[in-house]
């Protein structure tokens, strides 16, 4: 297909509001956010119905180049080559695809209506906690949930079977150093705020970092190893089989 004939293509299938995608061996000229340029490579290029442009490399999941929805999009021949022009005056953005070769084309009109459901949040572990206080330790007792103070909300806030008052802090991830310090935060602030002086700091997490651990230990808090619900359960049965090889 000659080049103006794909360039008519890419045309329509913008107008028409579709989605497009194809790989092409391009250069890309970039200018907004900052200045950029990529020489000859193969690229897969994706525009999307609200005018957002992705421009992939052949590996790893990032674009080297976007750009956000209300982009618009001209394609043009030039010499032998077809040259995508995106433009978005908003943002002050510009890129610029000057496309040798196309090694695959297809569009299409995509519909979805859907909103992505979070499971394994940070919420749901303290709904977890909450409801079962003995992952934390036996006789921990919850006696609320996202208390405020003014660095944020303490995950869940309960005594222990000594009837001292203990923070969790909960992690979706790896615990780091962050983690710590925020636990320290809270740790600090509920003992001056209820004139105590003692105030236990756990955080919870599927794991931790070394680094953070040590900061854990040297300022008295714990660790308790928890991961959210649900969370790694596909990954945890795809080992589980895997293992039986062994």
């Amino acid at each position: 297909m000659k080049p103006e004939e794909y360039a008519s293509l890419l045309s329509d299938a913008v107008a028409r509001n579709e989605t497009l995608a194809f790989a092409c061996s391009c250069t890309i000229r970039y200018s907004g956010r900052a200045e950029s340029s990529l020489g000859l490579g193969d690229r897969i290029i994706i525009i999307k119905a609200d005018g957002s442009v992705l421009c992939h490399q052949p590996t790893g999941s990032a674009p080297i180049n976007y750009m956000k929805a209300g982009t618009a999009h001209t394609f043009r021949t030039e010499k032998g080559k077809i040259i995508l022009t995106s433009n978005n005056l908003i943002q002050k953005e510009k890129i610029i695809v000057t496309i040798e070769k196309i090694h695959f084309f297809n569009s299409h009109k995509l519909e979805d209506g859907q909103t992505i459901s979070v499971m394994g949040t940070e919420d749901d572990m303290s709904d977890m906690i909450y409801a079962n206080p003995s992952l934390i330790e036996d006789g921990f007792k919850p006696v609320s949930q996202e208390e405020q103070t003014k660095y944020g909300f303490i995950d869940v806030l309960g005594v222990d079977k000594n009837g001292t008052l203990t923070i969790v802090e909960c992690k979706r991830y790896s615990a780091e150093l962050s983690a710590v310090t925020q636990l320290r935060r809270y740790v600090e602030k509920v003992m001056v705020s209820k004139g105590i002086s003692k105030v236990r700091g756990i955080l919870a997490a599927p794991k931790i970092t070394e680094n953070a651990k040590k900061m854990l230990e040297d300022w008295g808090f714990e660790f308790k190893s928890i991961s959210p619900p649900k969370y790694f359960e596909e990954y945890d049965k795809k080992q589980a089989r895997l293992d039986g090889f062994g």
